[in-house]
């Protein structure tokens, strides 16, 4: 889970013609920028999800333990990875795609 920053192209850069709507002009930008609405997703589904399992009290017949913790931990990046990428998680990388290439088109 990374976040890259997204070059923003001027209008000159872009090819002639509006871009088809929800699409940007530029192929690699539009691949770059559902990435980074993929990764934020990702993100968020990670921390909520660290903090559901925060409200989960201690407890039981096996004690708190690092290596547990760790499981825990890549387990809930895991499934937030897998929710996000399959586009099955909360729908907001959607959403982001979509008012992002509307803000880049009014800019260009």
């Amino acid at each position: 889970m990374t976040m890259e920053k997204i070059a923003i192209n001027r209008p000159s850069d872009l090819k002639a013609g509006k871009a088809p709507s929800g699409q940007t002009s530029n192929p690699e930008r539009e691949k770059k920028l559902k990435k980074v609405c993929t990764d934020f997703e990702s993100i968020l589904a990670y921390q909520l999800l660290k903090t559901m399992r925060q409200t989960i009290p201690k407890g039981g017949f096996i004690g708190p333990s690092h290596g547990k913790e760790t499981y825990e931990m890549l387990m809930d990046q895991k499934i937030a990875d897998d929710l996000a990428k399959k586009g099955q998680g909360l729908g907001l990388q959607k959403m982001l795609y979509q008012q992002m290439t509307q803000q880049i088109r009014k800019k260009d």
